[in-house]
């Protein structure tokens, strides 16, 4: 269906190709403002968060997690990717390029010679 197979990677330019083409095949461009794509993206965090919400700490892995959570957890992961991915074409902005320059950014706002963990594991700022 997707025209890839198991073993290659997707690129944000081909999910961005494909968002571009489903929305022109829908006459959906009309709609699809900044600001209106920013609230469906919103929407979209909602809904994944509801997914965590009375679970607390999740170990990585989702070791206890049936299949079909699993599956649900990424198709909203998913409409939270697509939405982004289209809001950033619909911006003119080279997400990919945009997301290397900001952990470039983070790299010298947190040098690993002055990054120290406090004892849960988490970094102390």
């Amino acid at each position: 269906m997707t025209g890839i197979s198991e073993e290659e990677s997707v690129s944000l330019d081909l999910l961005k190709k494909k968002m571009a083409e489903f929305a022109k095949e829908r006459d959906w461009d009309q709609f699809h403002s900044p600001r209106n794509l920013l609230l469906a993206l919103v929407g979209e965090v909602g809904e994944l968060s509801e997914i965590f919400q009375w679970r607390g700490e999740v170990p990585k892995g989702l070791p206890d997690w049936k299949e079909e959570e699993k599956q649900h957890l990424g198709e909203e992961l998913s409409d939270v990717l697509l939405y982004l991915v289209r809001l950033s074409d619909i911006c003119g902005i080279d997400l990919g390029k945009a997301a290397l320059r900001k952990v470039d950014l983070n790299a010298i706002k947190y040098p690993v010679s002055k990054t120290n963990l406090n004892n849960e594991g988490s970094p102390s700022h």
